[in-house]
Order: structure tokens, then C-alpha cells, then sequence
């Protein structure tokens, strides 16, 4: 039977000493909720695992959202997706990946497609060098002095753009490995 591989994300944890969760932990809770083959990437709440069957990927967030609370007793909002999908995105970079450091290149992965409109307000040759692009559930980001620095950052994180969705950003170093630990 073949198995579907996935990737959580978690978002907010581990931050400056709030919201710790131990990776062997979250391993544990991820095996405990009936998830196969847990492993985490970095302390920053990445996470691989698989199922026999194909789920839902909001009901698996949804699930592992309510595991962890139950373990750790705060809420983490997460997000998880199929590694096709994170195949999919790194695919349809539209920055030449290969060519940038890691730091210089993002990814914010959101729980839905945000609607155009939500980027009206942002006036894109106002940040240049930065740049964005959206993609299938996903905004790129190229900030070349890194994402601490970026303004253009700053402005996509406004509620304007992502109130209502579940967010959360990863530079290309860990998308690169996201995609190759969910390869099948």
C-alpha cells in the first residue's frame, strides 16, 4: 500500500523562549494521533510524517492542532500539506531559487487562496529590490537582505492581507528540505 507523505507546519513556536515544544515531543504527539514515520526538521516546528490513507490535509491540521493543545496546553495554528503540493511549489518558484542564497527567499503558506484583491494596497515598486508573487496557496518572497530587514514583509503580514487565513513563512532552505524528506 503506498503512503502518503506530508509536511506540518507549525507556527509561533519555540520563539524567544514562549510556546516550547520539545521536537521528540511533537514526534510523539504526531505518532499518538496515528501518523507513521514522524520526524522534524529544525526547532522551528517542522514536521514529516505519513498515512496509509490520503486524508484531508485540514482535517489532519485540525487534528494535530487539538493534539497539541491537549499535550503541551497551549493552541499552535498549523498547517499541513501534501509533499506533492510542497513539490508543486517549489516548482513554480518564480525567483531563480538555484541562484539565491536561502535567507533571500520565502515562502508564507497559506490555509487558502487569498484573493487578489487582498494585495491591492500594496504598492510592489515601492520595495524594490523585494518582490513578491502569488502562488497556489502560497506567496513568494524575495527579500535580499533577508526577512528580518524586509519591509515588503512587513507589509504582507498586515491583517489587510492574511486576516481570516492561517500563515506561515519558511525560508527556501527549509522548503528545499521539506520537499526532499515528503519525496515518496
Amino acid at each position: 500500500m503506498t503512503k502518503t507523505k506530508y509536511a506540518a507546519l507549525l507556527r509561533g513556536i519555540n520563539v524567544g523562549g514562549n510556546k516550547k515544544v520539545p521536537m521528540a515531543e511533537l514526534r510523539q504527539v504526531l505518532q499518538g494521533i496515528g501518523h507513521e514515520d514522524a520526524q522534524t526538521y529544525l526547532q522551528s516546528g517542522n514536521a514529516v510524517f505519513s498515512s496509509a490513507a490520503r486524508q484531508d490535509p485540514a482535517v489532519l491540521a485540525r487534528a494535530l492542532e487539538a493534539a497539541i493543545e491537549a499535550h503541551f496546553g497551549f493552541r499552535v495554528p498549523c498547517l499541513v500539506v501534501e509533499g506533492a503540493y510542497l513539490r508543486a511549489v517549489a516548482d513554480a518558484c518564480p525567483f531563480p531559487a538555484a541562484d539565491l542564497e536561502g535567507k533571500q527567499l520565502h515562502a508564507t503558506f497559506c490555509s487558502e487562496q487569498p484573493a487578489e484583491s487582498r494585495f491591492a494596497p500594496i504598492d510592489g515598486p515601492a520595495y524594490l529590490p523585494e518582490e513578491y508573487r502569488v502562488g497556489d496557496r502560497v506567496i513568494y518572497l524575495y527579500a535580499p537582505n533577508g526577512l528580518g530587514r524586509s519591509k515588503l514583509a512587513e507589509a504582507l503580514a498586515k491583517p489587510a492581507v492574511v486576516k481570516g487565513l492561517d500563515v506561515t513563512t519558511r525560508n527556501w532552505n527549509t522548503v528545499a528540505k521539506l520537499v526532499e524528506l515528503t519525496r515518496d
